[in-house]
């Protein structure tokens, strides 16, 4: 298996799990990521999931022998499109539970994206961001330009889509590319403990919150951003939720 995976109490961790090719998105890797996301989607007892790589890197971008034969043309680049290498950070990104990245090294083109995809990222102090698709003859894809251009802002992108920026644990924590940088030791278990932090809310509620949230950037207006939010909040209300956390606070 390229992809190991792990329950901690409510939350899955799904490690990365090919250290030498240094986590690179195998059709295997994509495939085992598509499959266990689905797993953990169907598991009641699990309220979130957490990405990282087995060590020294988190994802070194997309294989490089299929990125060889897709830029050859050919059969091969028939029968295995571009678009098939997105599909594992784009089932991350599509999972309506949360999820925290730990990105504990290296995170390379697509799996630059693949820690964009997640909804939080931890970085340890060797973490490094780097775009690199340009650097390679090749535009970004996946989303790549769109994700980052919302997690930093235009000049940070620019910087590191078209320029070559690379940027390392503490400097992406300083644009907000990651939430926090903590010490190597400490990231998987500090994601870890962020995700369980998700899993004390209702799982049905944690979705809701998590559409709301990806919508909220399409929604044409305040007034239509408060309509969705009133008939969600009309939910927590039926659905109990309010009266049970309320009743176990007085107590």
């Amino acid at each position: 298996m390229a992809l190991r995976t792990e329950q901690r109490g409510p939350v899955a961790v799904l490690t990365l799990d090919d250290p030498e090719r240094r986590n690179a998105l195998s059709a295997a890797m994509v495939d085992d990521i598509v499959a266990a996301v689905s797993r953990a989607e169907a598991d009641e007892a699990t309220s979130a999931l957490v990405i990282t790589g087995a060590g020294p890197a988190f994802c070194s971008g997309a294989d490089t022998s299929n990125l060889a034969a897709l830029g050859g043309g050919g059969e091969q680049a028939e029968t295995r499109s571009v678009r098939s290498l997105y599909d594992g950070f784009l089932a991350v990104r599509d999972a309506s539970l949360p999820t925290v990245a730990a990105v504990n090294g290296p995170a390379v083109g697509a799996g630059f994206n693949l820690a964009l995809c997640c909804d939080v990222r931890i970085a340890a102090e060797s973490a490094r961001f780097d775009s690199r698709f340009a650097r390679i003859g090749l535009h970004p894809g996946g989303g790549h330009t769109w994700m980052l251009e919302r997690a930093v802002g235009p000049q940070a992108a620019a910087a590191l889509a078209l320029f070559g920026v690379a940027v390392e644990g503490p400097r992406a924590a300083e644009l907000g590319l990651a939430w926090s940088c903590v010490s190597d030791a400490e990231v998987l278990d500090t994601a870890v403990a962020l995700a369980a932090r998700a899993a004390e809310t209702p799982r049905d509620l944690l979705r809701s919150v998590k559409a709301s949230l990806r919508e909220a950037p399409w929604t044409p207006d305040f007034a239509t951003a408060v309509a969705v939010e009133l008939e969600r909040q009309s939910e927590s209300f039926e659905r109990g939720w309010v009266a049970e956390r309320l009743a176990a606070r007085r107590r």
